[in-house]
């Protein structure tokens, strides 16, 4: 079956359909946040990664609006019977930017270089089976043979993850063991190589990056035309959501690269019926950002007095009770949302557990369950107390310039101090937040992480407790909780099989699993909307970020 499966994957085309659109030109895009470096394999972050697909190389690609796996470096595959071992033939005649031939010892190289350990690369868990690394051989210059340590039910889904660096460039940085200093935002920009359809060429902090076509870029369309069509792409870096619509209104970008605010489609929509930009619907989304507590042991002093409750579940079950999520969509979204109750959104047909629990909206049954560890009116003000008498009360963290997140923060806040909880609201930059999230300093915080796949086996990083994207408690040695004993064990048996209904079956136990625990409470997945600039043509926008951006060689603009 494995080959078979193989087969019919690898007998998909790359090339891009053809399109009478004019070759050239120039398109600037926005992004909210600056990278925090260029090296791919040191961080996960959405300029990052929209950097390493304008910029880096991949053996397969997951196709961002079909979600089919189709062959890019590696133009063709075959697969063992027993699904471990696969042969991967790579497209000849393909150069990285410098003109230095592409070849199997590249593959080799990058993937010995996401799994070494002194490279600390924070991506290595999304490109590991069992938590053991993939192996590679080059047979030779253009074939290798990359086995798994055990039965995958994606197969080569996995490879997404695997970003192909110049091995004659970085093997003495593998090789001294400072690759993850390597490719820094110092680094000067000629000596960023590309496999991808654009090369960096220039870059201010803070303010924008410049791309332009890479030369050498292996890619065409079926008439035989390289790709990519653009001659220049800019990525304006503006924080402020207000700030990146107005641009776009006036003319001064050409896209957002992330999903448009729901508040901003009616003004929108009146520039689109002049024709003055395009605006597209794309759906109810699989991204939706969450509500976590920080569960990691010890994060709350003996001494602190919220230790007794605030890693509790029941804590969290009663915010999931005590939050209307319908006013949570008409007020945070405007009724463009679907409401949530787990990760998983129900967007995703495919691997969305219907029947999992869907707490109503229940006030009243929150607090007794605030009061079943210890949190009552102690003082008669409506607000609850400890056992020690003190407040229960904890901080809020929340990005900065979102004013999606912004109003979701303040709606919880609201709900909460419904039922008796004070919640003390921060908004902060981007990259603040982030360092909080990878520090452990903070007591509770509200933000979300782009899904890369709607296979959840892609996404391993965020349910085995070892992962890094396990917020409320991540990189654990060994699971903190039976619970999260059981996900890993059912999750490693749900990416083992090949049987993909079986693998359903068990990912709807872990999706039942996690609505009983709560790590994180959702409450909305927003629609999804794209708006572009009328000039620009052969957008095929995504559900996830980027929404255009993904398939960024075939823009064109007229």
């Amino acid at each position: 079956m494995a080959a078979a499966v193989a087969s019919a994957r690898c007998a998909r085309r790359a090339d891009a359909p053809a399109n009478a659109g004019r070759p050239g030109g120039s398109l600037v895009a926005t992004i909210r946040s600056s990278p925090g470096t260029f090296n791919r394999l040191m961080a996960q972050e959405r300029a990052l990664d929209l950097i390493g697909r304008l910029t880096y190389g991949q053996l397969v690609r997951i196709n961002r609006a079909t979600w089919e796996v189709e062959p890019w470096l590696a133009e063709s595959w075959t697969a063992s019977p027993d699904g471990l071992r696969y042969t991967l033939n790579l497209r000849r005649d393909v150069a990285f930017s410098d003109g230095h031939p592409f070849t199997a010892d590249d593959v080799v190289f990058s993937l010995a270089a996401v799994n070494e350990e002194k490279t600390g690369s924070p991506i290595s868990e999304t490109v590991r089976v069992g938590g053991k690394p993939l192996r590679a051989e080059a047979t030779d210059a253009h074939t290798v043979a990359i086995t798994f340590p055990s039965p995958f039910g994606p197969g080569l889904r996995i490879l997404d993850n695997l970003w192909i660096l110049p091995k004659h460039l970085l093997e003495p940085a593998l090789r001294e063991g400072t690759l993850g200093k390597a490719w820094g935002l110092a680094t000067p920009v000629h000596d960023l190589v590309s496999l991808g359809p654009f090369v960096l060429s220039a870059f201010e902090p803070g303010q924008r990056l410049v791309f332009t076509r890479n030369p050498h870029y292996w890619r065409k369309d079926s008439s035989g035309r390289q790709l990519p069509y653009l001659d220049q792409l800019t990525l304006e870096i503006v924080p402020e959501q207000d700030a990146e619509t107005l641009r776009l209104q006036s003319g001064q970008s050409d896209l957002i690269a992330t999903e448009l605010r729901t508040a901003d489609y009616a003004p929108l929509k009146q520039l689109a019926d002049q024709g003055k930009i395009t605006l597209l619907d794309v759906g109810d989304g699989y991204d939706a950002d969450s509500l976590w507590i920080n569960l990691k042991p010890g994060a709350f002093a003996k001494n602190d007095s919220r230790a007794a409750w605030i890693q509790r579940d029941e804590l969290r079950q009663a915010i999931s009770m005590a939050v209307d999520r319908e006013l949570f969509v008409n007020t945070v979204y405007l009724g463009a949302a679907a409401p949530m109750f787990g990760p998983i959104s129900p967007a995703n047909k495919k691997w969305f557990a219907a029947d999992i629990p869907h707490p109503p909206h229940d006030p009243a049954r929150a607090r007794q369950l605030l009061a079943s560890i210890g949190l009552v009116d102690r003082h008669g003000d409506g607000m609850l107390d400890d056992a020690r008498g003190q407040p229960a009360r904890f901080t809020l963290i929340t990005q900065k310039g979102r004013s999606d997140r912004e109003r979701a923060a303040t709606v919880i806040r609201g709900e909460l101090r419904n039922i008796g909880l004070t919640v003390d609201v921060v908004m902060l930059d981007f990259l603040e937040v982030v360092k909080r999230i990878y520090s452990g300093n903070y007591e509770a915080i509200y933000l979300g992480a782009p899904a890369t796949d709607v296979d959840p086996a892609s996404n391993l990083d965020f349910w085995m407790s070892s992962g890094g994207q396990h917020f409320w408690n991540p990189a654990q040695k060994t699971p903190a909780t039976d619970w999260e004993r059981r996900i890993d064990e059912l999750m490693s048996r749900q990416i083992a099989t090949l049987d993909q209904t079986e693998r359903q079956r068990i990912f709807i136990d872990v999706q039942k699993i996690f609505a009983d625990h709560l790590p994180a409470v959702y409450f909305a997945a927003p629609h999804v909307f794209v708006a572009t600039s009328s000039r620009l043509t052969n957008v095929t926008p995504s559900r996830i970020p980027p929404q255009v951006l993904w398939s960024a060689d075939t823009l064109q603009v007229r």
